[in-house]
């Protein structure tokens, strides 16, 4: 009934579910989650939906923002049609950033089309670069913003579409005119980010403007669990092979030759107002040596002087020296995560990471010595080069940090899933990385999607692992690490009880899963078919993880996490110093 008194918005960004029929299928999803903060329907909405809100509402666009895959999450049988024929918009927008929601935008677009045929669709993201020329094929998709870089190029979008204006003068565009597919060669690619900011405050105007707190939700858990992320580039130095992410995707598919960085001064200012909101961790997204050793200096310099206590997470791209550990020990909480993928370090180098596992090791030890209270070090399935024999290594080797360093370190380990990205070196050079791909174009990765598990969504197979392979293994090193986990004491008996039952069952489902499909996963005839749609766990909850527990991933939250008057201000006072101009 609200939805029908709020504004009607120039633009309502829209995040869909990564499949619309998960309540089926939920137990087959298996661990492509486990170590993110989401759950399988990756509700986790991109950040870029912020700072686009934020670029429009500052240039007299009017943006909503909704997490229908949250909504979903939260209300399993709503009438999705219904809620979406309501919706006031211009346009719609639709996050196509990675992959896996394929299904989910590609529904959510059909549907949109359906209810508001007259309301143009746009989708935005790395994949829908990537794919860009066969999605706008698709009737129900209308424009194309390509790039990591639209906040500019969205608001001649908008401003063409409530105007009547150009589209071929709108950059980063693809689009269709009578039927015919065109591309606009002008691509926007921001050197400088310090015109688009992580203001938190937008969002929490949007939650009052549109009377959508719930529909704005980030992740499953977030009133419980707030989590923020302040983010302090764009692109990436790195090469490593299996991201789409990567210095050469982002060169060759996105026209991002040089990283940009936001300046240091505003993004510790940016984290210290966010404290002033909420006592929940922020993640700074982004190794602070990324740029230099002296803009990570400037960052936490400003921190420290601003007393920020929220516990910070930070990321290392690559093995940093004892002076920048010294450095974050004057911090009052500071925690890290690297992603090694492998114990192996002639394995890691053809990775694309060149650090020595004596470096990690190092780095983990300086980290402690300065204060530093959680050090999460993620572990990869299906990295080019690793057989079975090398996970099970790595494992025993997650086991050797946990022994030596303690409870504060937290090893992971994860299979690459359940798609090797489009873009990425391993992907355009698979021979060269030792990978067969066994389906590029969108249209198969769509379909692989709508497999009965996880198994036969995999898009690669690797010259020592095939896809039997890396599920057996994913299960196999998901029971030793919880054992050791348990026998090291980083987690209680019933965390590991529950984790080992999780692993069990679903070894158990794959098992019944591939009695009833061929080698492509397409069920055995029509009562096959039948019996896949009746078969899911009933006790198991789509937002608890399979080979690890998703508890293990969270740092710590004060007190309820939010600053509620704080933020009530901030709103009032947004609202009447608006009114005050006006």
């Amino acid at each position: 009934m609200i939805q029908r008194f709020v504004p009607k918005a120039d633009l309502v960004l829209i995040h869909p579910p990564s499949t619309f029929d998960y309540a089926d299928r939920k137990a087959f999803l298996g661990p492509i989650s486990d170590v993110v903060p989401s759950t399988p329907l990756f509700e986790m909405y991109p950040i870029g939906f912020s700072s686009i809100a934020e670029h429009l509402s500052k240039n007299g666009a009017s943006v909503r923002i909704i997490n229908l895959a949250y909504l979903i999450l939260k209300r399993p049988n709503m009438d999705v049609r219904r809620f979406l024929r309501r919706l006031r918009a211009r346009a719609f927008g639709i996050s196509l950033h990675w992959l896996p929601h394929a299904h989910g935008a590609v529904t959510l677009a059909r549907m949109l089309k359906e209810v508001q045929p007259d309301v143009p669709v746009i989708f935005g993201g790395y994949s829908s670069t990537y794919f860009h020329r066969e999605i706008i094929s698709y009737p129900f998709v209308d424009f194309i913003l390509r790039g990591d870089s639209t906040e500019r190029a969205t608001l001649k979008l908008v401003e063409a579409i409530r105007n009547g204006g150009d589209f071929s003068q709108v950059s980063n565009l693809t689009w269709k005119k009578n039927g015919r597919i065109i591309v606009n060669d002008r691509m926007i690619v921001e050197t400088h980010l310090n015109d688009f900011t992580n203001d938190y405050r937008t969002m929490f105007r949007k939650a009052v403007k549109y009377c959508s707190p719930v529909a704005m939700t980030p992740i499953h858990d977030w009133w419980r669990y707030p989590i923020t992320m302040m983010v302090t580039c764009r692109g990436c130095k790195n090469n490593c092979a299996f991201c789409g992410g990567s210095n050469f995707a982002m060169k060759r598919f996105l026209d991002r030759r040089d990283v940009a960085f936001r300046d240091p001064e505003r993004v510790a200012r940016d984290v210290k107002d966010l404290s002033q909101f909420t006592t929940a961790p922020i993640f700074i997204v982004g190794d602070l040596r990324h740029a230099s050793d002296a803009y990570a200096r400037t960052i936490i310099d400003r921190l420290v002087e601003g007393r920020v206590q929220n516990h910070l997470v930070l990321e290392l791209f690559n093995a940093a020296p004892k002076a920048y550990f010294e450095a974050l020990g004057s911090l009052a909480h500071v925690n890290f995560e690297i992603s090694p993928e492998t114990h192996d370090d002639a394995l890691r180098k053809r990775s694309g990471k060149p650090y020595t596992t004596q470096q990690i090791e190092d780095n983990i030890t300086w980290a402690l010595e300065n204060g530093i209270e959680k050090f999460d070090v993620f572990f990869m399935i299906g990295i080019p080069g690793q057989d079975e024999a090398s996970v099970m290594e790595t494992v025993e080797y997650a086991g050797l940090l946990m022994r030596r360093f303690g409870t504060r370190v937290m090893p992971f380990i994860a299979p690459l899933a359940p798609f090797l990205d489009p873009g990425s070196l391993a992907f355009e050079h698979s021979d060269r990385y030792g990978y067969t791909v066994l389906f590029r174009t969108f249209k198969k990765h769509l379909e692989a999607l709508e497999k009965p598990s996880w198994k036969y969504m995999l898009n690669y197979e690797t010259e020592h692992l095939s896809r039997d392979d890396i599920v057996r293994v994913t299960y196999e090193a998901g029971r030793r690490l919880n054992d050791l986990k348990r026998e090291t004491g980083h987690i209680d008996v019933r965390t590991h009880e529950t984790v080992a039952r999780r692993i069990e069952e679903n070894v158990l489902l794959m098992k019944e899963v591939d009695l009833l499909v061929d080698t492509d996963g397409n069920p055995k005839g029509a009562a096959a078919g039948e019996k896949l749609k009746k078969m899911m766990i009933t006790d198991m909850s789509l937002t608890a993880g399979v080979i690890c527990d998703n508890e293990e991933i969270k740092w710590p939250v004060f007190t309820s996490g939010f600053r509620f008057i704080r933020i009530a201000h901030a709103v009032i006072g947004d609202i009447i110093r608006r009114m005050v101009r006006e």
